[in-house]
């Protein structure tokens, strides 16, 4: 029988920079709580990867590929891409949606980042969704290296 593999901080993706993302959305929704617009929390998000030294984007275009042709089918534009590996959603909703859940995982499916964080300031406590869709798994890659 195999064994499980024990997950551990040494083979989590990204886990130091995802640590540190997390404890940064944790001290905007500490300071701020609840109620306020999404552009509110996404400028006091930006003030905060400032404030640690988190390298960041913000509303960055990235390519939205075909999964068949490797083609580029438009542009996808986040609230944050973080040291060019992470994306990064915000929300400020009563409810995080299916439709947003699923929206965020197809765009990780179909563009070259591997990690995806969906936060919702605004639902009844501090909804944060961690996406994971490794390029392994992606056939348009091969495609778009060899272009």
């Amino acid at each position: 029988m195999d064994e499980l593999k024990r997950i551990t901080s040494s083979n989590l993706l990204e886990a130091d920079l995802c640590y540190k993302i997390q404890g940064a959305i944790y001290n905007v929704a500490n300071k701020y709580g609840s109620g306020l617009k999404e552009q509110i929390y996404q400028k006091a998000l930006a003030e905060e990867f400032e404030k640690q030294g988190i390298i960041f984007e913000q509303q960055k275009r990235i390519n939205i590929y075909s999964l068949d042709s490797g083609k580029s089918l438009g542009v996808y534009v986040p609230d944050f891409v973080i040291n060019n590996k992470v994306i990064l959603e915000i929300k400020a909703s009563t409810f995080t949606t299916r439709q947003d859940i699923n929206q965020q995982r197809s765009y990780l499916k179909a563009s070259i980042y591997e990690i995806g964080y969906l936060v919702n300031f605004n639902s009844r406590q501090l909804d944060i969704r961690r996406s994971i869709f490794t390029n392994d798994k992606k056939s348009f890659i091969s495609l778009i290296q060899n272009s």
